[in-house]
């Protein structure tokens, strides 16, 4: 594939962030990332003397994306990649979960990618070329008990993407959404926020699940590394997807989802027409 791209990756301190700037170091390309603090700037930077770059910054800090990102447009060089990555998992059934707590949760995984996205989108426009990839999931398309801040991030950052690709298509700007499955990072771990427990009414169908992700937290099929180089593969195509699924389980599941709701379309269709003129 051809090599010297520069990508803009946020969130490179583990996870699929972290395997995807390394396999991108290794295929010859340049990587910008974004860390939380002067330690984690220096680790990733030591991934490689020349072509590493660290910049702290905190993505739901909206007032200094433009400027980091104008700094690395003259310091190291035009971005032809972002990356949002950056994002974290809440769990909590949404009766019992805060409102507060569904702030962070779309600050983080909805307005902080959108910001990026506003921040790199003039110069890719100025230079008619560019791409953008935005880390979802498969609970962009599928739900289960116990997520539903987390899959209306993802929903949204979803449906954001592909609008915004048609937005800057004619620009020579490609927007992708990435929907991994289930993979071997800390997302089901350290990384999750999860509200405490208090309505016994939704104990039986919530603790099976939080206990079952538990256990196969470490354990997921998923190989970050192979999800890198198959995003590396979306960024070196001519005609990059809209919407990427990674993993089998994503396949399945999704597919699953979009027949039952062709059934339930079908089952409803005549109501559906009916309120026409």
């Amino acid at each position: 594939m051809a090599s010297g791209k520069t990508l803009l990756i946020t969130g490179v301190s583990s996870g699929l962030g972290r395997a995807l700037a390394q396999e991108a170091l290794a295929a010859g390309h340049k990587v910008v990332g974004t860390v939380r603090s002067a330690r984690a700037k220096h680790d990733f930077e030591s991934l490689s003397a020349d072509s590493a770059f660290g910049r702290a910054l905190d993505v739901t800090d909206f007032d200094a994306i433009d400027r980091v990102v104008a700094e690395i447009e003259a310091s190291v060089g035009p971005i032809d990649v972002l990356v949002n990555n950056a994002g974290y998992g809440h769990e909590g059934i949404m009766e019992e979960s805060p409102l507060p707590e569904m702030r962070r949760q779309f600050d983080v995984n909805v307005f902080g990618a959108v910001a990026m996205m506003k921040a790199v989108l003039p110069f890719m426009r100025a230079r008619r070329r560019g791409h953008i990839l935005n880390i979802t999931s498969m609970g962009a398309y599928i739900t289960m008990p116990g997520i539903a801040y987390y899959c209306g991030s993802k929903f949204a950052l979803e449906g954001i993407s592909e609008a915004l690709g048609k937005e800057v298509g004619r620009f020579g700007i490609a927007v992708t959404a990435v929907a991994p499955g289930s993979f071997r990072t800390d997302w089901a771990g350290r990384s999750m926020k999860r509200t405490p427990r208090s309505i016994s009414d939704y104990d039986d169908i919530f603790d099976p699940i939080r206990k079952a992700r538990e256990e196969k937290s470490g354990k997921q099929l998923g190989d970050p590394r192979k999800a890198a180089r198959a995003m590396l593969a979306a960024i070196a195509s001519d005609r990059p997807p809209a919407h990427l699924l990674l993993g089998s389980d994503a396949l399945r599941l999704v597919r699953e989802k979009l027949s039952a709701l062709e059934s339930e379309i079908g089952a409803w269709e005549a109501v559906t027409v009916s309120t026409d003129d």
